[in-house]
């Protein structure tokens, strides 16, 4: 990695394209063209200065993807570790950085769960039937959305109100191997000035049991029972004011897996309420958006275990966390000054307040949490274009949470159109932060551990150069585009525990860097596939060792394939290199005792998607999963689940 790292970089400093701000995806004509996440300004995707890749509803549908972690594994940069199925805790690595390091939003309302110890998100536990959009955001963006955002930001966008329709009903009937039944329902409308949207989804399957063949033939299947439910309202009572109000609900209950032997009725329920009201009006012919938001979640988790055959000891363990929002925000459009053009300053305010009540383990060796802190941050944006060609973007942030230093986060980046060659160059550079979560500064463990008030945030400087090329052949425009893109970042101030295991402290350095390289080839109008290729160096800054689950190469490869009219087949080709493995482990490898970190050999997965429009507005689909039914361990211990299909019907009427 040492000596291919350097290489790869001088390669794109030389010349060569980069990947793709936004990957090459068609999207629904519903869909607007402009992307929010990427600088708090509604922008043109080629013309925003970061490393975006979006997922639209047909995406999501014609790869038939089910779970938020499933939609994101082909995303370049991105590595997801799952433990297990649907509902089992799966962790983000995005470039490199920790799973608390990847802020998760929808709608642009935080979703990271504070009562995670951590504070990481859990991306196994959603489901997408009520999701229009998905936007990420790879790289530092904590000058746009303060703490969590060091490694980069998932938002993502619930489905919209067609404007020109009173009622459209939708929804999904599907089944399949493993007793997996999935039943989703909706409506969606525009009644005068009034918009609507009703959704509800269901999710079962009897699943698979995770836990790793070579380990003892102690483990059983563990399922997922998930519900959904969304309802939005909105009022626009005259153009460019809009008031709505949103309410989602989810429960999942499952089983959960576990190492070295896998416990038979270890079970557990994870709920979010989620809800915002906002209004946004227009001042001044419009040259002034401004918007008022109120949003709060509640995650609710609970695990439970009892005495069985292994063991006589039993848990009831619940974990409560809430967050409440207050979010100003404005968009202020610039008149222009001779060669500078479309010129927009943002700013705003956001005031949170986060409360965990928490308990769980052994009454003794009992965890506990009981805290609450306030964080208020004030953020501005600017942005304009030179000649034509050339975006220029900076942000800077300022966030006070009550008990520890102030943090100031910093943003630059910059876009150049070169339609002469059908390039597209970028920069950008910026800083970010993770605050401390609760439990690291007043977790309790026992008698023997205490969290530590006195944490500071963890902290990062990081860039990026890259651009992508669009090359026309054979009559077509855009027939191939190949991208490279080159990151690097350091991260100081980590947190981790002090020698004595009593608490916490900032002691731990980082080192980033890597390669996000891409090509995309359209030969006809009837296929079109894309491939990306993530080189990845992640190390201790102290000890120069490779840091766990990032592996060295990720490869991805999708493909959209039209062979007849009305039919859609979408193959996914996944590749994970070897990477090292941070968790002990202490068990059986066949007939060797071991209790030291392993490396997680590499794997393939191979996932196919079919869908036949055999109506107008009624499609019939096929989802096949891990068709060579791979064994692959994402973390060491358990296994990608085995091979499935499943079979179903989808309308729009």
């Amino acid at each position: 990695m040492r000596r291919l790292m350097p290489s790869l970089g001088a390669a794109l400093l030389g010349g060569l394209v980069v990947l793709p701000a936004a990957t090459a995806v068609a999207q629904q004509a519903t869909v607007s063209d402009t992307i929010v996440t990427g600088t708090r300004i509604p922008t043109p995707a080629e013309r925003v200065p970061a490393s975006i890749t979006v997922l639209t509803r047909r995406d999501i549908e014609e790869r038939g993807y089910q779970t938020l972690a499933e939609a994101l594994t082909a995303v370049p940069g991105l590595r997801i570790a799952q433990l297990g199925g649907p509902g089992q805790q799966a962790s983000v690595f995005l470039r490199g950085t920790n799973s608390r390091h990847t802020l998760v939003l929808l709608d642009g309302v935080p979703l990271n769960d504070p009562s995670e110890p951590n504070a990481a998100f859990n991306f196994g536990n959603e489901l997408l039937f009520d999701v229009e959009r998905i936007e990420v955001l790879r790289g530092p963006a904590s000058a746009l959305y303060g703490s969590a955002a060091l490694g980069g930001v998932v938002n993502l966008v619930t489905r919209r109100a067609p404007p020109d329709r009173a009622f459209v009903p939708y929804g999904e009937l599907a089944g399949g191997t493993q007793r997996t039944v999935r039943a989703g329902a909706g409506a969606t409308g525009t009644v005068g000035a009034f918009d609507y949207l009703l959704s509800a989804q269901s999710f079962s399957t009897r699943g698979f049991n995770a836990t790793a063949q070579r380990l003892p033939d102690t483990g059983e299947r563990d399922g997922l029972r998930g519900v959904f439910t969304t309802a939005r309202l909105g009022w626009t009572p005259v153009e460019g004011t809009r008031v709505e109000g949103l309410l989602r609900w989810r429960q999942n209950n499952f089983g959960l897996d576990s190492v070295p032997r896998d416990d038979p009725n270890y079970s557990a329920e994870d709920r979010r309420w989620y809800g915002q009201v906002r209004g946004e009006t227009r001042l001044f012919d419009g040259a002034w958006t401004t918007g008022l938001r109120l949003a709060a979640t509640e995650d609710r988790r609970r695990f439970v275990n009892g005495r069985d055959s292994l063991s006589a000891s039993t848990a009831d363990d619940l974990f409560i966390g809430t967050r409440t929002t207050l979010d100003w925000g404005n968009t202020v459009r610039l008149p222009g000054a001779g060669a500078l053009t479309d010129g927009a300053l943002g700013f705003g305010v956001t005031h949170s307040f986060e409360e965990v009540r928490s308990a769980s383990g052994s009454p003794f060796f009992r965890t506990t949490v009981d805290a609450t802190q306030h964080n208020t941050g004030g953020y501005a944006t600017l942005q304009y274009r030179l000649l034509e060609r050339l975006d220029m973007t900076a942000g800077l942030r300022h966030d006070a949470t009550t008990g520890f230093t102030d943090e100031t986060t910093w943003r630059l980046g910059a876009v150049l159109a070169v339609p002469e060659v059908g390039s597209r160059v970028r920069a950008s550079g910026g800083t970010g932060f993770a605050a401390p979560s609760l439990f690291q500064r007043f977790g309790i463990i026992g008698s023997t551990f205490r969290g530590n008030p006195d944490l500071r945030p963890e902290r990062s400087i990081g860039w990026e150069v890259g651009a992508e090329t669009d090359f026309p052949a054979f009559g077509r425009p855009a027939f191939a585009t190949t991208s490279a893109t080159y990151f690097q970042s350091r991260i100081r101030d980590l947190i981790n525990f002090n020698a004595g295991f009593n608490t916490l402290n900032n002691v731990d350095r980082a080192r980033i860097q890597g390669v996000e390289l891409g090509l995309t080839l359209r030969p006809a109008a009837w296929f079109e596939t894309t491939a990306a290729w993530t080189v990845t160096g992640a190390f201790d800054d102290a000890t120069g060792q490779r840091l766990p689950r990032r592996p060295e190469h990720v490869v991805s490869v999708t493909a959209r394939v039209v062979p007849v009219p009305r039919v859609v087949v979408a193959p996914t080709v996944l590749f994970t290199g070897r990477s090292p493995e941070g968790a002990f482990a202490s068990y059986n490898d066949q007939g060797v005792a071991f209790t030291y970190p392993r490396s997680n050999p590499p794997g393939t997965v191979v996932n196919v998607t079919a869908t036949w429009q055999a109506l107008d507005r009624a499609a019939l689909f096929l989802e096949a999963r891990n068709l060579g039914n791979s064994r692959f361990e994402p973390a060491n211990g358990f296994s990608t689940p085995g091979r499935s299909v499943l079979v179903g019907t989808r309308f729009a009427l």
